[in-house]
This record gives C-alpha cells, sequence and structure tokens, in this order.
C-alpha cells in the first residue's frame, strides 16, 4: 500500500509515517525541502512539484499541512493561517484530478475548531459550526477539501483535539511551569478540553483510510473530554507537583492577544463517528494517557 502524505514531518505527521513504516506501508513525504526533511526511515521525501507524478497510482493520500495555528492572530498571521490549508488542499486536488490512477481516500486534517467555543454543550460530528476566526476558517478548510476530492475518491476530515504526546504539541508548552510547581488552569478553568493521546489519533487516522465506512467529518478525540481545571489537576498529580496557580483570562489574552481564544475557548467534543465503527482508544481517560506520555519522555 503506497501512501502519501503532506506535512509529514510535523509533530503528527512523522510519527503517523513512522506508524506507517512499521507496518510495511510504502510512504512518500510531501515537503518543501526534500533534501533536508527529517523522515522517518524508508520513508520518501519528495518536493511539491512531484506531487502529480507521485499521487497517481497510490492508495491513499493523508494531507496534514498547513501553517500552524499557535501564533499571534494579526491580520498578517490570520492570513497566513487560512491560506496555507487552502493552498495545500487546491494542490492535493490538481494533482488528484490529473492521476490516471486516482487513490481511493483524501484524509484531509481538520479541528475541533469548527464547532468553536460551545460550553457544556456535548458535540459530535453533527453539530453546526460555531462562530469565531478558528471555527469560520475550520470551515474554510473543509470546503477547500471538499473541493479538492474529485467525484469517487472517499474524504475524510478528521476534526482533531488537542493532540498529547512526547517531544511537540500542546503538553510541551505546559510541562516547565508544572515541574517548577507553577502550574494551574488557564483562565476560568470550566472551559472544556478535547484532548487525544498522538499514538490514538495515529491509530484513528490509518483506520479511516484502510476502512471504507468512515466518510466526511470525524471527530478526533478521545471519548473522556476534561474541563481545563481537571486537565491541571490530573497533570499536577501525575507529575507530583501542586497545580493551584492559575492564569487569570485577562492576563491570557494581554499575552496572547486574539490568539488567547484557543485556550480560554473550550468544545466538549465526542467522537461519535469513531465509536459507531467500533475503533478502540488505547487511552480513554487523561491520566493514563499523561502516565503513558511522561513515562516514555522520561525513558528517552
Amino acid at each position: 500500500m503506497k501512501i502519501v502524505v503532506t506535512g509529514g514531518t510535523g509533530f503528527l505527521g512523522r510519527a503517523l509515517v513512522a506508524t506507517l513504516r512499521e507496518r510495511g506501508r510504502d510512504v512518500v513525504v510531501v515537503t518543501r525541502n526534500p533534501t533536508s526533511a527529517r523522515i522517518p526511515a524508508g520513508a520518501r521525501a519528495i518536493s511539491w512539484s512531484d506531487l502529480p507524478a507521485t499521487v497517481d497510482g497510490a492508495d491513499a493520500v493523508v494531507n496534514l499541512a498547513g501553517e500552524s495555528i499557535a501564533q499571534r492572530w494579526t491580520s498578517a498571521g490570520k492570513a497566513r493561517i487560512s491560506a496555507s490549508r487552502a493552498l495545500a488542499a487546491e494542490q492535493v486536488g490538481e494533482a488528484l484530478r490529473a492521476a490516471r490512477k486516482r487513490p481511493a481516500v483524501l484524509v484531509n486534517a481538520s479541528a475541533v475548531g469548527f464547532y468553536g467555543d460551545r460550553g457544556d454543550e456535548e458535540l459530535t460530528e453533527s453539530s453546526e459550526p460555531g462562530s469565531g476566526f478558528l471555527a469560520e476558517t475550520t470551515v474554510a478548510w473543509e470546503e477547500a477539501a471538499r473541493r479538492a476530492a474529485p467525484e469517487g475518491i472517499r474524504l475524510v476530515l478528521p476534526r482533531i483535539g488537542i493532540v498529547l504526546g512526547e517531544e511537540g504539541g500542546a503538553l510541551s508548552k505546559m510541562l516547565l511551569p508544572f515541574r517548577l510547581g507553577l502550574g494551574g488552569p488557564l483562565g476560568s478553568g470550566r472551559q472544556w478540553m478535547s484532548w487525544i493521546h498522538r499514538d490514538d489519533l495515529v491509530a484513528l487516522i490509518v483506520a479511516t483510510f484502510e476502512d471504507p465506512r468512515f466518510e466526511g467529518p470525524v471527530n478526533a478525540t478521545a471519548p473522556s473530554p476534561v474541563t481545563m481545571r481537571e486537565f491541571a489537576a490530573t497533570l499536577g498529580r501525575v507529575l507530583h507537583r501542586p497545580a493551584f496557580a492559575p492564569a487569570p483570562a485577562f492576563a491570557i489574552r494581554a499575552a496572547m492577544g486574539e490568539m488567547a481564544s484557543l485556550v480560554l475557548d473550550g468544545q466538549r467534543v465526542l467522537p461519535a463517528k469513531a465509536r459507531a465503527l467500533d475503533f478502540r482508544f488505547r487511552f480513554e481517560r487523561l491520566e493514563p494517557a499523561l502516565r503513558d506520555i511522561l513515562h516514555r519522555g522520561s525513558n528517552g
């Protein structure tokens, strides 16, 4: 099975490519700098200009490419965030339409930001989109992906939550203050965090292109979302550190600007489709997930 992965050099992409190689898949990583790209052994790196020839005859395409949303949401920053994913989807779409033998499936990353800030409302794949910059941007990403998938190619849109793993992602940014005993909830602490262990996310993405029952939006989150207060308390407990130093919302907004909505807003997202299709999460609850990640990290 030949899998083409864009964005395969990032925090999620590297783990996905490594897993696919361990399973004996032929993996091609699309990157701006193929000669210097750090990718798992056995995978091949190509430039975006080589994408059309590579997509032809592939079994699946996984599009993870796009500008990070974890940056200042200035006018220029917002434009880069919005345009980067639309451009990536457009390039993938052009390659798919040109292919003589098209892949069976396109898996195009989305995000739980689709739902906006929804308080305690339980959100499934059938829930309507929310409002605000991130929700509107995510809706646009999904529309771009739908335009990219020619008729006859199954499209899967994993709406990804907060990805927890070692050596990167949101957790790496939280660890230092907690280890110094300065950790605590951000803002009110009542906002919901829809998280997923990186290993489960990789397994779910693999399932979406191997199991044809997956189609359309798929909430890529663990079955047990937690509030920010619960997350802080659990991380403190796992690290054997106090977690009682809250960061007030006004201070976060002063430091982060509009981007503060990433941590102050919340979504209580449930993986209804994955559950209905019998996907099994290794880490359904937060504490075992954090213990696995931090134990693994401590053992190098």
